[in-house]
């Protein structure tokens, strides 16, 4: 895989719209930079047009973080590795690239990232921009991962960011929300291919929680999906493995991953949206149908899963020691509530890191995530759970429904205030801002 070049492609005013269908912007052009300095000519030409410009990937982020009525960027064309140094331990990409198509090419070199999220359908930069993470003991989240970056700045500029170069620009836009600049290239620390053994497991909820803490002690990567209406959880441990490879047979991989967490999945999401009285006795059956399962594989493999099944989702960083406080009280909301919910709830963890705006700035963090099946009302079902998250002190997901302000995220981050007086300082006339921006960072 190798970088592209060619032509910036532009179009006029056209409708783009996210993932999961959930956020619609039109803005009054779409430029497809090739080249770094078509990108930067872009920038330019958007200020001085008096418009804002925005970059987008491939829409996963559920907020309108990337949205704009001015000038969108389709970074897709900025794509593939640019180099890789082995003595160094790192790779350098061009920001337009999908994390499925680095972790193949890593794969290919012998090489992976240290941690993954569940899906890698995101560009590198969107994925880190954001915060996506995975679930880890020891390893963090993706953006958390970077040892460089390169940055188009509001004046047109190139900055590069590292360690030792703008320090205090790398701190900061390795989880930027892209309100510093626009992100051309990323390195990233990476290691030799390592195998993981994945076991996953169903447990009931009252053992899961009360387990909690010794799971994720005892496991690299510890994570457990509940079912609501249910007391029954599936568990996942990931844990590196000397092999030999054993990956699930492909049958027994295509029923699991394909047919049942997709294909049958769809089905029943839509039978539940057309007959919600009926979401608590599928979920029962589907809960009681898990099977363990214990397979080998390299980690891409192991980490991610397909996702096909399209949903709007909110999840919250908690301070560790509250996830399973707050998770017993969401149960509780939910059994004595009307809500039906189809989609089951997702706990992981990660270490406390030191990027100022990461959900795991500074603590040990576990994450929950509640999902709906995309066109249920969710409103209600959110509004709940953010009420508990909130109350344990929480902090959203960047790229997650939520529905917090700048007030609230000053006294959920203690570095907040270090990041805004970088924005005022590289985007004073918010060419990189938009609503989203406005609302939980400030103006």
């Amino acid at each position: 895989m190798t970088a592209t070049s060619g032509t910036a492609a532009e179009s006029g005013r056209t409708a783009w719209r996210n993932w999961a269908g959930n956020v619609r912007a039109t803005p009054a052009r779409v430029v497809t930079p090739a080249s770094v300095g078509e990108l930067q000519e872009a920038v330019r030409r958007a200020a001085s047009d008096g418009l804002r410009v925005k970059a987008v990937g491939t829409g996963h982020s559920f907020t309108a973080a990337a949205a704009t009525d001015g000038v969108l960027i389709r970074p897709q064309a900025l794509s593939g590795i640019l180099s890789v140094d082995r003595a160094a331990g790192t790779v350098t990409v061009a920001a337009g690239t999908a994390l499925k198509d680095l972790n193949r090419a890593l794969a290919a070199q012998g090489l992976s990232l240290t941690n993954m999220g569940d899906i890698m359908e995101q560009t590198v930069s969107g994925a880190t921009s954001t915060g996506t993470h995975g679930t880890g003991r020891d390893s963090a989240s993706i953006a958390a991962q970077i040892r460089a970056l390169e940055l188009v700045t509001a004046d047109g500029g190139l900055l590069v960011c590292s360690e030792k170069e703008n320090p205090e620009v790398f701190a900061a836009a390795r989880l930027g929300i892209g309100a510093l600049g626009i992100v051309t290239s990323i390195t990233f620390a990476v290691e030799p291919l390592f195998l993981l053994t994945a076991r996953e497991e169903p447990m009931g909820f009252d053992r899961v929680t009360a387990e909690f803490d010794r799971h994720v002690a005892e496991n690299e990567h510890f994570e457990f999906y509940w079912f609501p209406h249910t007391g029954n959880c599936n568990t996942k441990r990931n844990n590196r493995s000397q092999g030999p490879a054993a990956p699930p047979g492909a049958v027994s991989g295509w029923i699991e991953d394909e047919l049942l967490s997709n294909g049958l999945f769809q089905a029943v999401n839509s039978l539940g949206r057309a007959v919600p009285a009926a979401i608590p006795s599928i979920a029962r059956i589907a809960s009681r149908a898990l099977s363990a399962r214990t397979y080998t594989d390299i980690p891409y493999k192991v980490f991610t899963s397909p996702r096909r099944v399209r949903f709007v989702e909110m999840e919250y960083a908690l301070p560790r020691e509250r996830a399973v406080a707050a998770l017993r009280e969401l149960k509780a909301m939910v059994d004595r509530s009307d809500l039906r919910i189809s989609f089951p709830v997702e706990v992981r963890t990660a270490p406390a890191d030191d990027i100022p705006l990461s959900t795991a700035s500074g603590r040990d963090t576990a994450y929950i995530a509640v999902h709906m099946y995309r066109g249920t009302p969710y409103q209600a079902y959110f509004t709940a759970a953010e009420r508990i998250f909130t109350e344990h002190g929480g902090r959203p997901h960047w790229g997650k429904v939520h529905t917090r302000d700048a007030e609230y995220l000053a006294g959920a981050y203690p570095r907040f205030g270090e990041f805004t007086a970088l924005r005022d300082r590289l985007d004073p006339d918010r060419l990189f801002g938009n609503d989203y921006l406005r609302r939980v960072l400030g103006d």
